[in-house]
């Protein structure tokens, strides 16, 4: 007796251990975008980012940091502008992200949201970001705030990313670098250290496996009916 009549049993997976290592681990080192959110000249969420980038590469770690200016606001230009495209470019290239926005009014900046807003969640058959991990910053000018890690861990989710545990938060983050731009020794320089140490852990257990980890069974239902109506 099927005790489960709503499901296409031919459709569902049975997930086992050891559809997690079939693929050979992946041998080149694991490639992150870096991204944040203020166009001023001294822009403490690109120094935030410009200090994890050098830490990623210090373990390891291939990066792009994407530079915002110029790229043009959601659908006011074609997907063929140069800055779009070099920005989808770069997603694709990835294995992972880090996302960096000042706080303002309570939340994210539009700067860093209209790049979010360009990475489509399907582009010519291709998700840019789908199974790729993501680690999510904010730098406040005041007291510490997680009102902007939060929201970007919801885009983070809505753009089907896996978004590791650990985050940073930076408060009064014109005291948390000096004049060279370079983030001082503190306890918020230890908890970056700690998100990318744990953002490469995570990309390295997760890339060889992220399109079996975000395969979706209401997807492969999807599929099949549309096969079946060919």
């Amino acid at each position: 007796m099927n005790d489960l009549p709503a499901l296409s049993t031919e459709c569902v997976d049975r997930p086992v251990f050891e559809r997690l290592h079939h693929i050979p681990p992946a041998t080149h080192p694991p490639r992150f975008l870096l991204l944040y959110g203020s166009l001023r000249e001294r822009s403490f969420s690109r120094l935030l980012i410009e200090e994890a980038d050098r830490l990623l590469r210090h373990m390891g770690a291939e990066t792009r940091i994407y530079d915002p200016r110029g790229l043009p606001q959601p659908d006011d230009a074609a997907p063929a502008h140069p800055k779009v495209a070099e920005l989808r470019a770069l997603s694709l290239w990835s294995e992972g992200h880090v996302w960096c926005s000042p706080e303002r009014h309570g939340a994210m900046t539009g700067i860093f949201k209209s790049q979010i807003d360009w990475l489509p969640l399907e582009s010519g058959g291709v998700r840019p970001t789908q199974g790729r991990t993501l680690a999510v910053c904010q730098v406040n000018a005041g007291s510490q705030s997680f009102n902007t890690v939060n929201q970007l861990r919801v885009l983070g989710r809505w753009m089907r990313m896996i978004t590791i545990p650990n985050q940073s938060s930076v408060a009064k983050a014109y005291d948390e670098f000096d004049e060279d731009g370079r983030m001082k020794r503190s306890d918020y320089y230890a908890r970056l250290v700690d998100v990318m140490e744990e953002l490469v852990k995570f990309t390295l257990l997760t890339r060889g496996n992220a399109d079996y980890l975000v395969d979706r069974y209401s997807e492969r239902v999807a599929l099949e009916r549309s096969v079946l109506r060919l």
